[in-house]
This record gives C-alpha cells, structure tokens and sequence, in this order.
C-alpha cells in the first residue's frame, strides 16, 4: 500500500481474493490515516479477546427441556413456541427454532447425539444448507409465463406493451419502480413507499393508471417477489402481466 499498489494488485501477488484484502483495508484503517500492519495487527489482537456471547442451551435447565420434548416426538418450532407461551415473560427461558437446531448438530456426543437426532422427525444426520430445498422466500400465485404473451410483443411494432423492473437502493431499503414501452422505449418511474408486493402494487397503478387504455395491453415481468399482487394489478387497469422464464429475466 506504501508503494501506492492497488488492492487488486496486491491480491495476484499474495494468491487471495481481492474482496478479502478489501474488508481487511475497511476494517482495519484508521479514519483519516494510511493503513498499516502494525496498527492492523494491534486492533485484530483486541478484537480477539472480545468476549463471545455464551450459547443459550448451554443453561442445564434449557438444554434438559429441550432434550426432554425432543425425546417426547416435539419439532424444534413446538418446543420454541411450548416456552414462549409457558415463560412470556422470562427471556432466558425462551429460545428460538434456529437455536435450537443449532444445539442439536452441535452440543451432543456419541450416542446421546445419535438419539437426539433420531427423534428428529427428519432424522438427518448433518444440517442441509438452508439454500437448497424449498424457496424460503414464497412463491407468486398464478403466474402467466411468457410462453403465452402475443405475438406481436416480440416484433415491438404495436404500441402498449410494457416491461416493469425494481431498481433498489442500498441494503434494499428503497426502490424506484421501472417501465419501458418495447416500441417506443418510452421510461415511466414509479416512485415506491418500499420494496414489498404492497408497494410495487400502489407504486405501478399509480404511474400505469395515467397510460390511455389503448396503449396498456400488457406489462412483462420477472419473477421478483414484489409483483405477488400481479392479479390485483391486472384487475385494476385492465393489463395482462405476464412472467419471464426461471433464472432468465432478460
């Protein structure tokens, strides 16, 4: 860094992702002042002996409860909600489904781990990564594919044929919706009070309601989860929404 080497530069020659010698740049240089290894070194040293935040189900009564109910045939999400209803009150003896879980893969040994996670009602013995499985994050009802969007969409010839997006500002805390006429290329922006379904629908039918009918035929989508009220929308201005492919929103 002294010899003025970008970080790029520097990760070729150390054999490490620049995104790592990235953070390390952020986290470890003083406001105002150069980075240094020294100064790097002592603040990584001090972060280090940081006490950590003990485990919840290390507590002997809450491990015991837990282990009990799980022998009983409860899931993790019953034993969670059994406490929260049973303590309200008492936040050291509430604990949530995914600690829970996490103690299980974690704490037991040998053959109490065996039996614990035999009662499991999946009886996995090693926790799937959470990205595989299913979508987490809800699926849209009653979408219509592209497959069957006219024709006359694809030639861009015909006026009213809009495609919507979400641009989103950052940490996802804001978003501006967007709409392009295939013909004409015209650009609406619609602006949003923030990134859920709720407000994609109000954002939309807000800017689309000022189009003349003639030229609202039909509005192009990807599968973003912020077009969940499609239906409503289609309803509302008399459009047909259609959605593009699985993993192709081009």
């Amino acid at each position: 860094m002294a010899q003025g080497q970008s970080l790029r530069q520097l990760a070729r020659r150390l054999g490490r992702s620049p995104s790592t010698l990235s953070r390390e740049y952020a986290r470890n240089t003083p406001r105002g002042h150069p980075y240094g290894a020294c100064t790097a070194q002592t603040q990584a040293a001090t972060r280090a002996r940081l006490p950590r935040r003990p485990r919840k189900l290390l507590d002997p009564w809450l491990w015991r409860y837990v282990q009990t109910h799980v022998r009983h045939g409860c899931s993790p999400e019953q034993i969670a909600g059994r406490l929260r209803r049973a303590y309200p009150a008492d936040m050291a003896k509430r604990v949530s489904t995914e600690t829970i879980y996490a103690a299980l893969y974690v704490l037991p040994r040998g053959t109490l781990r065996t039996e614990l996670l035999a009662a499991l009602r999946h009886a996995q013995k090693a926790r799937r990564p959470r990205s595989r499985g299913v979508d987490r994050r809800g699926q849209i009802p009653n979408m219509t594919p592209i497959t069957e969007r006219p024709d006359e969409v694809a030639t861009r010839t015909v006026p009213g044929h809009w495609e919507g997006d979400l641009l989103k500002g950052a940490r996802n805390g804001s978003a501006v919706g967007t709409l392009v006429e295939r013909t004409t290329r015209m650009v609406l922006l619609a602006k949003m009070d923030g990134t859920d379904a709720a407000s994609a629908y109000r954002g939309f039918t807000k800017k689309l309601q000022h189009v003349p009918t003639p030229l609202r035929k039909t509005l192009t989508y990807d599968r973003g989860k912020e077009m969940a009220e499609h239906a409503r929308l289609a309803r509302r201005l008399a459009i047909q929404v259609f959605f593009a492919d699985p993993h192709s929103p081009w």
